[in-house]
C-alpha cells in the first residue's frame, strides 16, 4: 500500500497555500503602506519645521546660526546613536541588507530595526541630509512582512517572498508608484519572475497603495505638463543623454564608495561624532541655501518646471553631487533614490540648455529631457532600467516619453557595463557582508 499522497491532495494543498500567501500579502502591504505613509507625512512635517526654524533664526544673525547648525548636528548624532546602539543594519539605505537576507547571506535583523529606521530616518532626513525616504520605507516594509510571515507560521520560502513583497510595498508608498514597487522586487531584489513571488509582490503593492492613497492622495509626486510624442529625429539627443547620465552615474557611485572609505578610516572617532560633523556641514548649507538640503523633491520639481536658470541648476547640481555621498557616510537611515532623481533631472535640464543654441529646431524640451534624465541616471546607479522607467513614468505621468526612456536607459545601462562599474547596491551589499 503506497503512503504517497494523492496528486489531487498535493494540488489542493498547493492551491490553499497560494491563497493564504496571496491574502497575507494584501495584509502585509496594507500595514507596510500605512507605516511608510506615516513616515512620509512625518518627513513633510520635519521639512516644514526645519524651513521655519531657518527662516526664523536668520533674523538673529550669529545666535540664529548656532540655533540652526547645532540642532542639525545633534539630531544626526542621535540618529547615528540609535543605529549603533539598537540596530546597526538600519544604517544607510537598508536595501543592501534586504538583498543579503533574501540571498541567505545574512539573518533578518531584530524587529526593533523598524522603530530605529523610522525615528532615525526622521531625525536624519528632517535635519536636511540629502537622503531619500524610500530606503527606510523599503527596509521597514520588509521587516514588517517577515514579522507577519513568522507570526502566521509560513515556511522559510514564503517568509522570504513576503519580505521581498513588503519591501516593494514600502517603495510603492514612498513614491506613490505601485507598479514601480512591484517591478523593483522582481528586477532588483528577487531577480526572478515566478508565480508565487509575483502574486505576493502584486498583492503587497496593491494593499500598500490602497491604504497610502487614503492618507497621501492619488496625484503623481511631480507635476509635469503633457509632453507630445517625440519625433524620430530626437532619438540621438536621448541616446546622448543616456551616455552622459552613464558617465555621471559611474562617477556618483565611485564618489559614494570613496566617501564611505574615508568614513571607515575615521573609525577611531565615535560614530556619533562623525555623524555630528556631517550634520553640522548640512546645517551650514541649510543656513545659507535652505532650498538645497533634504531629500530633494522640491529641487526636482523646480527643475521640471524650468523655473531656474542653467547657471543656478549647475551650481545646485555640484552641491547635491557632493552632499548626497557625504550624507550617506553619516551612517544614519536614509536612501539613495530621491537624491539620484534630483541629479538625473538636472542632468537632462542642463543637456537641453547646452543643445538648444546649436539645434534650436529639433532639441527636445528641457522638461522632456529632465524627465528622461531621471530614468537614465537611476538606471546607471542602480542598474535596474525597468524599475527606473516605470518609476519615473508613475511619478510624472509622462507616458509619452516611454520610448525616449528606453533609448536613454539603453545607453545608460551600456556605459557602466563597459566601464565595469558595479551597481551601487551590489557594492554596498558587499560592504554590509564585511561588517556582518
Amino acid at each position: 500500500m503506497s503512503l504517497e499522497p494523492e496528486p489531487a491532495a498535493d494540488e489542493a494543498e498547493a492551491q490553499s497555500g497560494l491563497m493564504a500567501l496571496g491574502l497575507l500579502s494584501l495584509l502585509v502591504g496594507a500595514v507596510a503602506g500605512l507605516v511608510a505613509a506615516l513616515f512620509r507625512l512625518a518627513l513633510d512635517h520635519g521639512d516644514n519645521f526645519r524651513d521655519a526654524l531657518v527662516g526664523w533664526a536668520q533674523g538673529w544673525q550669529l545666535p540664529g546660526f548656532v540655533l540652526v547648525v547645532a540642532p542639525c548636528a545633534a539630531a544626526v548624532a542621535v540618529a547615528a546613536w540609535l543605529v549603533r546602539g539598537y540596530a546597526p543594519h538600519a544604517s544607510g539605505s537598508g536595501i543592501p541588507h534586504v538583498e543579503a537576507v533574501l540571498r541567505g547571506e545574512l539573518r533578518q535583523a531584530p524587529y526593533r530595526l523598524i522603530w530605529v529606521k523610522f525615528v532615525g530616518g526622521l531625525l536624519a532626513i528632517g535635519s536636511g541630509l540629502a537622503l531619500g525616504r524610500e530606503g527606510p520605507s523599503v527596509q521597514m516594509g520588509a521587516s514588517l512582512a517577515n514579522l507577519f510571515g513568522e507570526t502566521f507560521r509560513r515556511n522559510g520560502d514564503d517568509c522570504k517572498m513576503l519580505l521581498a513583497a513588503g519591501a516593494g510595498a514600502g517603495l510603492a508608498t514612498a513614491f506613490n508608484a505601485p507598479i514601480g514597487g512591484a517591478v523593483f522586487v522582481l528586477e532588483e531584489l528577487a531577480r526572478r519572475f515566478d508565480t508565487r513571488i509575483t502574486i505576493a509582490t502584486l498583492g503587497a503593492s496593491a494593499g500598500a497603495i490602497a491604504v497610502a492613497r487614503v492618507l497621501l492622495g492619488d496625484r503623481p509626486d511631480f507635476h509635469v505638463e503633457p509632453v507630445p510624442y517625440p519625433s524620430f529625429g530626437t532619438l540621438p539627443f536621448y541616446l546622448a543623454l543616456g551616455i552622459i547620465a552613464g558617465c555621471l552615474g559611474v562617477a556618483y557611485n565611485r564618489t559614494i564608495l570613496a566617501t564611505l572609505a574615508v568614513a571607515e578610516r575615521l573609525r577611531g572617532w565615535p560614530a556619533e561624532a562623525r555623524a555630528a560633523v556631517v550634520g553640522a556641514v548640512v546645517g551650514l548649507v541649510a543656513w545659507f541655501l535652505p532650498a538645497l538640503v533634504g531629500g530633494g523633491d522640491a529641487i526636482t520639481q523646480r527643475t521640471l518646471d524650468g523655473s531656474e536658470t542653467a547657471a543656478t541648476v549647475s551650481a545646485v547640481f555640484l552641491v547635491r553631487f557632493a552632499l548626497g555621498p557625504l550624507s550617506y557616510a553619516a551612517g544614519t537611515p536614509g536612501g539613495l533614490f530621491a537624491p539620484i532623481l534630483v541629479l538625473g533631472a538636472q542632468s537632462g535640464f542642463l543637456f537641453a540648455n547646452f543643445c538648444y543654441p546649436w539645434f534650436p529646431d529639433i532639441t527636445p524640451s528641457a522638461m522632456a529631457l529632465a524627465v528622461v534624465g531621471m530614468a537614465a541616471f537611476f538606471t546607471t546607479v542602480v542598474r535596474a532600467p525597468l524599475t527606473g522607467i516605470i518609476l519615473v513614468i508613475e511619478m510624472t505621468a509622462s507616458f509619452t516619453l516611454f520610448l525616449p526612456m528606453l533609448g536613454a536607459c539603453f545607453a545608460a545601462m551600456l556605459v557602466p557595463t563597459l566601464l565595469r562599474s558595479a551597481p551601487i547596491y551590489d557594492s554596498l551589499r558587499e560592504r554590509t557582508l564585511k561588517l556582518g
